[in-house]
């Protein structure tokens, strides 16, 4: 089973119908797929084939997608990274996943050793590749699970990792977001996420269903609204944060959604100020999206109004959910198993049944049910800051701020804003307790060379000490719940 020749399959019967719009720029299903051989036939020609981990560092676009089929259809396996991240974040990622090949789009990443990536089925990039040599995986369980996809992530206990999704993984867990999401090949999409960090679940979904991707990331609010009005988008798939612009924003009139049959809200939890003011704009409610990269998209809340607001709802049909903990509240860690659950962990390789405890997945997170079933996430065991839909690991970001000069040990914790989600800041503890030579546009200089510049503090504190456990080990600090 191969995902690219299950939704070339499906979508048989919809060669002319728009499949993706960036500006100026539209691709039916037929060129779509066109697009993406083409691109196939060249990475074939530079050696690309079943098993290799392809790297693809590359903005939003037409050419993300026609690449990464292109990928999927060799029966490789795509590696997204980021370009808003820091380049040792790049070469960490390169290294630890042993990618095979790196395509990237100009400007990115370093040239040297590289090669244009030229192909007819590139629409607007200037993409170039390099070729690595790195030793045959001794993994043999690698080879039988039919790898797609790995989503590196460095997990919340400090070692490397990076979720494997096999091609059968997708297409259950694209099955089981669509008994929520129901998307049809009447549906037009408002895109503004980063396919950096949202892909499997969502744009091979929405391609599978021949529904209109439009691409609104850039110039937001302006290219979204564009979308709303000339392209009758009906389907909204955004963090908080976007919504919150939206329903601030001099652009966009009470009725501009009246087309908009559903508006997902993923990537950080949905404050309710923000779903409040958007009903109160627009009329209609945020639906809350609880997705998490090992597992999928298991939840999302139909409810509407007051109290149903809150909350991620009832899972999904495919998923079962069980909290596991003595709280008197009803407060548990929340475990879930159903379709679609990541088939390993990378780097270093955990297979799904040593992840897995009887099927059931760990997710970190703290909930409980209210008496109609619904679940509430009211904290995290995972000391994660979700900054703008962004994910921020302090550990990070401590190991930055611990190699400054004049730093002895950090603590990174995060604030709750109104708009962002979260802020990440910083506690600071000097080598020398006297000193005064700290000066905080220097450190903000040195982080922003190591780290993505989201994930650098907003502010910071110099302290005498960090509070620390009996065993020695720094209490974190979350402001967020």
């Amino acid at each position: 089973m191969n995902i690219f020749e299950t939704i070339r399959k499906e979508t048989s019967g919809f060669a002319k119908k728009t499949a993706v719009i960036e500006g100026d720029h539209m691709l039916s299903y037929e060129r779509l797929f066109s697009c993406a051989d083409a691109t196939a036939s060249s990475l074939g020609e530079k050696g690309v084939g079943r098993f290799h981990r392809v790297g693809l560092l590359c903005g939003d676009s037409i050419d993300y997608i026609t690449t990464s089929l292109s990928v999927l259809s060799l029966s490789a396996v795509i590696v997204p990274i980021a370009p808003e991240q820091a380049e040792n974040e790049i070469r960490d990622i390169i290294n630890r996943i042993a990618l095979d090949y790196l395509i990237f789009e100009k400007g990115t990443y370093q040239e040297e050793g590289s090669e244009a990536l030229s192909s007819a089925g590139l629409i607007k990039k200037e993409l170039r590749m390099i070729k690595r040599k790195v030793p045959e995986l001794s993994e043999n369980e690698y080879y039988k699970i039919n790898p797609a996809f790995i989503r590196f992530s460095s997990g919340t206990t400090g070692a490397s990792k990076g979720v494997v999704l096999s091609h059968e993984a997708i297409r259950d867990r694209t099955e089981a977001a669509d008994k929520g999401l129901r998307i049809t090949s009447e549906d037009t999409v408002l895109w503004v996420l980063s396919m950096s960090f949202h892909f499997v679940v969502t744009i091979l979904l929405f391609l599978r269903r021949a529904a209109t991707i439009v691409l609104c990331s850039e110039d937001f609010p302006g290219s979204f609204v564009e979308g709303v009005v000339k392209r009758k988008g009906t389907f909204i798939y955004a963090s908080p944060f976007h919504y919150n612009l939206l329903a601030r924003s001099d652009l966009l009139s009470s009725v501009t959604l009246r087309d908009v049959r559903l508006a997902v809200s993923t990537a950080m939890q949905l404050p309710e100020a923000t779903g409040a003011q958007f009903f109160e704009k627009f009329g209609f409610e945020l639906s809350e999206a609880y997705g998490i990269i090992e597992v999928g998209l298991p939840f999302i809340n139909l409810a509407s109004g007051g109290s149903g607001r809150q909350g991620v709802g009832r899972p999904l049909p495919d998923y079962d959910i069980k909290l596991d903990g003595n709280s008197p509240d009803g407060v548990g860690e929340i475990y879930i198993r159903g379709k679609g659950m990541l088939d390993a962990y990378f780097s270093p390789w955990q297979s799904r049944t040593s992840v897995l405890k009887d099927g059931w997945f760990n997710t970190g997170d703290l909930g409980r049910f209210d008496k109609n079933g619904n679940l509430f996430i009211v904290g995290r065991e995972k000391d994660v800051i979700n900054f703008a839909g962004m994910k921020i690991f302090p550990y990070e970001v401590e190991a930055v701020l611990n190699e400054y000069p004049l730093v002895k040990e950090s603590m990174v914790y995060g604030v709750s804003h109104p708009q962002y989600g979260q802020l990440p800041s910083a506690r600071l503890v000097l080598k020398d307790a006297e000193s005064r030579d700290l000066q905080l546009g220097d450190l903000r200089r040195f982080c922003y060379q190591r780290m993505s510049q989201y994930k650098v503090p907003k502010d910071f504190q110099v302290v005498d000490a960090l509070p620390k456990t009996a065993s020695g080990k720094v209490k974190r600090e979350n402001t967020s719940h």
